[in-house]
């Protein structure tokens, strides 16, 4: 894969530049260029700024020249909360939803994630490794860049290990960068039955040996009813924070529990769904550094009121968005839909949605020092669209409106 590139003739350059999070209004500044040119030597951001400018750089020969021709320029996106590995697929538990069964009815009766977790136990590491690779490929075209992906559908060691060392070697293979978030916490498992039970087993025996292979830097939970509490989700984050991971929270999804407040609490890089996020939760996001990201498809697929993107933006948080790829709730890795949906019933605009899919997505994963936006210093991920304004993304619904993808290479 060539690493240096000359990418000139930009009609809109956007450059997003930051690196971290942007609260509130900060999400309208897009940083854009006209006419712009960006430098990429060996596969990291050397030079931003205007086609006219003439940037020195040794042995021409070796940069591959990029005419964009009058089109816009943006980072690669960035979809940073998926379920990207599992096994079996749940199409018939879509028909039910759309009968009105509840996704805690479905779950109540041994359908929902437990279906999942069978058919995960049962695949190959091959089969998973397969699936995903297919995936990842698709994402890729849509721009996607960089993936967060979970695992979370084993609810043992044997299963979350096998998930996650996929990761890790889709990581090592696979163009798309991928940031592993150890999700364990997705359910209890029916061994135990009891949530202190069952999270005082990962944190004694599944957790340790995710540390010692370096298998994950994230650890996430879902904090709800019926499934962990708040008191327990606020120990077991506590304790893998000690371990080292950084944190991540399923919050406030099916009803308002407090998971924003405690996301805001321990510092977590993210607090994710939020559909049900009380006026105080918001209050304390938008005072944290802890990002809001928030996940349209599934409230879309679920026929769920949507979280009150513009009101959080309002009130100073840093948004974020991405996919909630995985199957049950969502089954999409589908960016232009993310986007449509965003825009037209949570009421970003298109600037907040991009900012959205890029610097915020990259803060939500902590890597906002190093991708998510076109500076220079950091990875050399951009995408080029067939359009010349970043206003065709949701315009353009639910299209893909991505014509090339730049991807660094893996360094």
């Amino acid at each position: 894969m060539n690493s240096n590139y000359i990418i000139r003739n930009i009609g809109c350059l956007v450059t997003c530049s930051g690196f971290s999070a942007k609260h509130g209004k900060e999400m309208s500044d897009l940083g854009i260029i006209e006419n712009g040119k960006v430098v990429i030597t060996n596969g990291i951001i050397s030079y931003v700024g205007h086609s006219s400018d003439t940037v020195p750089v040794e042995c021409p020969e070796d940069y591959e020249i990029i005419d964009a021709q009058g089109n816009a320029v943006l980072p690669g996106f960035i979809d940073s909360h998926t379920h990207l590995v599992f096994g079996g697929y749940r199409e018939e538990e879509f028909s039910w939803r759309m009968k009105g069964d509840t996704y805690l009815s479905i779950l109540n009766r041994g359908g929902g994630i437990y279906s999942t977790v069978q058919a995960t136990r049962n695949a190959s590491f091959e089969d998973l490794e397969l699936a995903a690779k297919n995936r990842l490929d698709k994402m890729l075209a849509m721009g996607v860049t960089t993936v967060e992906a979970k695992s979370g559908y084993g609810l043992d060691k044997e299963t979350e290990l096998k998930q996650l060392r996929v990761l890790k070697k889709l990581n090592r293979d696979h163009p798309i960068d991928l940031v592993s978030t150890y999700l364990g916490a997705h359910a209890v498992a029916k061994e135990y039955g009891d949530e202190k039970a069952y999270i005082n087993f990962m944190l004694q025996e599944v957790m340790p040996a995710v540390r010692e292979e370096n298998l994950a830097a994230c650890c996430d939970i879902f904090c709800e009813e019926g499934v962990f509490s708040v008191p327990e989700s606020e120990r077991f984050l506590l304790e893998a924070q000690a371990m080292g991971f950084q944190l991540k929270i399923h919050a406030d999804e099916i009803v308002s529990t407090g998971g924003a407040e405690l996301a805001a609490g321990v510092g977590a890089l993210s607090a994710d769904h939020l559909l049900h996020a009380s006026h105080r939760g918001v209050e304390a996001l938008a005072k944290s550094h802890t990002v809001a990201t928030l996940l349209p498809c599934t409230a879309f697929s679920l026929k769920e009121n949507y979280a009150r993107g513009r009101e959080m933006i309002d009130a100073g948080c840093a948004v974020a968005l991405a996919t909630d790829l995985n199957p049950g709730s969502s089954f999409t890795a589908s960016i232009p839909l993310t986007i449509a949906l965003a825009c037209i019933y949570m009421q970003l605009s298109p600037e907040e949605a991009v900012t959205a899919l890029t610097i915020n997505a990259a803060a939500a994963i902590g890597k906002a020092d190093s991708i998510g936006s076109i500076d220079t210093g950091k990875k050399g991920d951009l995408i080029i669209l067939e359009y010349p304004s970043y206003r065709f993304l949701p315009y353009h619904v639910g299209m893909n409106c991505v014509q090339k993808t730049i991807k660094s290479y893996k360094l």
